[in-house]
C-alpha cells in the first residue's frame, strides 16, 4: 500500500507533468521533453515540506535556465483539490511544496483505516528470507552478546515481515566438531570424578571448567546411575554429548522464549554431516576445479574468486573444516531450501570471515548479494559508571537469564536494538529507572499517558470519534502538524530499516514520536478545547496511541496502558 508520503510525491510528479503539458500547449515551453529530477523531504522544512529539483534536472533538455523553467511550471500549477496549499520557486530553481490540511487529515484517516496493518510495505514481494541469529555454541549458557544478537535478529525478522518478506527464523546449533567433543570429554571427566573422586581422572587441560559441566554430570548420573562408568569410552562420550547438548538446547530455548524469541527451526550442524551433505558439497567444488591438495589437506581456491587467501576444506586427518561446513550449510539454505535471501547476524569479530565467505558463494552457483551479514559490535554492561562482568546473584559471568532477572525484557529489547555497528554501553541503572531519561520508559509512558487520558475523557462523555465524525482539518497548531508528520513516517522507516538491515531505525522513530506527542500535549489542551477541536485532538491522540503500540510490538516490546 502506498504511504501518504509516497502518495504526496506521486501527486507532485503528476501536478508538474500536467503543468508542463499546459505550458507546452501554450508554447511557453517546448513540447516532447521528459521532466527529470528528485522530489525529496528537506531536513529543514521551514520553506516547504517537499523540495523538487525537476527544473534543474530538465533545464538542459528544455533549453532554459532552471530558475526560468521553475517559474514557467509554477505559473501553470493548479493546486485546487490537491494535498498542497502552496508552491514557491527558490534558489537556483527548486520548487518547494507546502502540504495543506487535506494531507494531514488524510494521514490520520489512512492510519485509522489500516489499523494494525499500518506500516506494511511491499519491499519483499513475498520472497523468502531466512534470518539466522544467535546460533550460540550449545556447550554453555547464553551470554550478554547472545542477548544483543537475539534482539537484533528477531527485530530484523519482524521488520522484514512487515516489509513484505516471507520470513524464517533459524538457530544454527554447532553440535559437531572439536569444541563439542571437548565438551563431552569434560562432562565425562566430571562424571567419573563424581563417582570415584576428584583424583580418579585428570580433567582435560583445555576442557570446560564451569559449574554447569558439574551440573550436567550430576544430572547424567541421576538419570543413569553409575552404569556408564565401565562402558566403552567412545560410546560413553557420545551418549554424554547427546545428553548435554540436548539439555543445553532446552535451556537455551527456555531463556530465549522468556526473552520473547521463538524460532521456526533449530538446525543441527550434525545433520549436515550425517546426511553426507558436507562431503557432497566439497565433492562438487572438487569436480568444478576449485580445489587442490597440499600437505595432505584439501584446499579451496578462494583467491581465484578475489579473496586474499585460500581456505582449507578438509584437514589431513580427514575432518572437514568450519569453512567447508559453512559452505554446505549455505548451500542447504539457498539450494536445498530455496531461500531468496539469507541474513546472518554475527559478531563483529567475524568480519574477516564474512568477507571471505561471501566470495565463496559463486563457486556454489549462488549470487553473493543474496547473502547479507548484520555484524554487531560488543556490549559493555555498566553499573555506577563502571564496567560489570559478574552477576550479583550468581557471582559468575552475567548470562542472559541473570540479566532478565535484573532488567525487564522490554528494557533489554529496546536497549539491545541500538545501531548494530556501534559498541553498546548498556547502563543497568538507567534501564530500571522510571523517568524520561530511560528511553523505553519515555516511549511507553507516552502510550500509557494517552490511554489514561482517553479513558478519563470517555467517562466525561467524550469518547474517541468514529471514522468521519471529526473535522481533522481543525488541527493546525505547529505541534499537531509535526506530530502527524511523524505518524506518517512509519511505512518509510520500515522500508528503510528493511533495505538497510538496521532495526534500530524503529527505536529512533518511537523516541521521536513520543517526544512530539509530549510537546503537543504540553502546547495543546485536549480536555478544555472547543467543541470540534476537542474531537479532532482525541482522534490525533488515539492515532498516536495506536502507532506507538504498533511500532513497539514490531520490536517485541509491550505497550502498557498504565505505568
Amino acid at each position: 500500500m502506498t504511504s501518504m508520503i509516497e502518495a504526496a510525491r506521486e501527486q507532485i510528479d503528476a501536478l508538474l507533468n500536467k503543468a508542463y503539458a499546459a505550458a507546452a500547449e501554450k508554447g511557453v515551453l517546448p513540447a516532447g521533453a521528459q521532466l527529470n529530477g528528485k522530489i525529496e523531504i528537506p531536513k529543514d522544512t521551514k520553506n516547504g515540506d517537499y523540495a523538487c529539483s525537476y527544473a534543474m534536472g530538465s533545464a538542459k533538455a528544455l533549453g532554459m535556465a532552471p530558475r526560468k523553467l521553475a517559474e514557467a511550471l509554477t505559473a501553470e500549477l493548479d493546486l485546487a483539490g490537491s494535498w498542497f496549499d502552496s508552491v514557491e520557486t527558490a534558489g537556483p530553481g527548486f520548487l518547494n511544496f507546502r502540504l495543506g490540511g487535506a494531507w494531514y487529515a488524510g494521514v490520520l484517516e489512512d492510519i485509522r483505516r489500516q489499523g494494525p496493518a499500518y506500516g506494511q510495505v511491499d519491499e519483499g514481494h513475498g520472497r523468502r528470507v531466512m534470518v539466522e541469529f544467535v546460533s550460540a555454541n550449545p556447550t554453555g549458557t547464553m551470554t550478554v552478546g547472545n542477548a544483543r544478537g537475539g534482539v537484533l535478529g528477531d527485530a530484523m525478522a519482524s521488520i522484514l515481515e512487515r516489509a513484505g518478506w516471507k520470513v524464517w527464523r533459524e538457530f544454527y546449533v554447532n553440535d559437531a566438531g572439536n569444541q563439542v567433543a571437548l565438551f563431552a570429554r569434560s562432562v565425562e571427566a566430571r562424571y567419573i570424578q563424581l563417582i570415584r573422586g576428584e583424583d580418579a581422572v585428570e580433567f582435560p587441560e583445555d576442557g570446560y571448567h564451569g559449574d554447569d559441566i558439574r551440573e550436567l554430570a550430576r544430572l547424567f548420573r541421576e538419570q543413569y546411575g553409575d552404569s556408564w562408568l565401565d562402558r566403552d569410552p567412545e560410546e560413553r562420550r557420545e551418549e554424554m554429548q547427546k545428553f548435554g547438548i540436548s539439555y543445553n538446547i532446552r535451556k537455551m530455548k527456555a531463556d530465549l522464549e522468556r526473552y520473547g524469541i521463538v524460532y521456526d527451526q533449530w538446525f543441527l550442524e550434525s545433520s549436515l554431516h550425517e546426511s553426507g551433505y558436507v562431503a557432497e558439497t566439497v565433492e562438487l567444488l572438487e569436480k568444478a576445479g576449485y580445489t587442490y591438495e597440499k600437505d595432505g589437506a584439501l584446499w579451496f581456491r578462494l583467491t581465484d574468486l578475489g579473496a586474499e587467501k585460500d581456505e582449507v576444506l578438509r584437514r589431513s586427518n580427514g575432518f572437514y573444516t568450519y569453512f567447508a561446513v559453512d559452505m554446505a550449510y549455505h548451500r542447504n539454505k539457498f539450494i536445498a531450501r530455496g531461500f531468496d535471501k539469507v541474513i546472518n547476524v554475527w559478531g563483529a569479530d567475524h568480519h574477516g570471515h564474512a568477507i571471505r565467505f561471501a566470495k565463496s558463494l559463486p563457486a556454489l552457483g549462488i549470487e553473493p548479494d543474496r547473502l547479507h551479514f548484520l555484524l554487531m559490535q560488543l556490549v559493555n554492561l555498566i553499573r555506577d559508571g563502571k564496567p560489570v562482568r559478574i552477576s550479583k546473584r550468581t557471582g559468575k559471568a552475567i548470562a542472559l537469564s541473570d540479566l532478565l532477572d535484573e532488567v525487564s525484557r522490554d528494557a533489554c529489547r529496546f536497549f539491545f536494538n541500538a545501531k548494530p555497528d556501534t559498541h553498546l554501553d548498556f547502563d543497568l541503572d538507567l534501564a530500571v529507572r522510571r523517568d524520561s531519561e530511560n528511553p523505553v520508559y519515555y516511549v511507553q509512558y507516552a502510550h500509557a499517558r494517552i490511554c489514561s487520558l482517553l479513558t478519563a475523557l470517555a467517562r466525561e462523555g467524550h469518547p474517541v470519534p468514529g471514522p468521519g465524525e471529526a473535522d481533522l482539518r481543525l488541527l493546525t497548531d505547529p505541534t499537531e502538524l509535526e506530530l502527524i508528520k511523524q505518524l506518517s513516517l512509519l511505512p518509510e522507516e520500515i522500508r528503510q530499516a528493511a533495505r538497510g538491515y538496521d532495526p534500530s531505525r524503529i527505536n529512533r522513530y518511537l523516541t521521536e514520536l513520543a517526544a512530539r506527542f509530549h510537546r503537543f500535549y504540553t502546547a495543546c489542551r485536549i480536555r478544555d478545547a472547543e467543541p470540534g477541536l476537542l474531537e479532532a485532538r482525541l482522534v490525533l491522540a488515539d492515532t498516536v496511541r495506536a502507532v506507538l503500540a504498533n511500532a513497539l510490538g514490531l520490536l517485541g516490546i509491550s505497550a502498557p496502558e498504565k505505568m
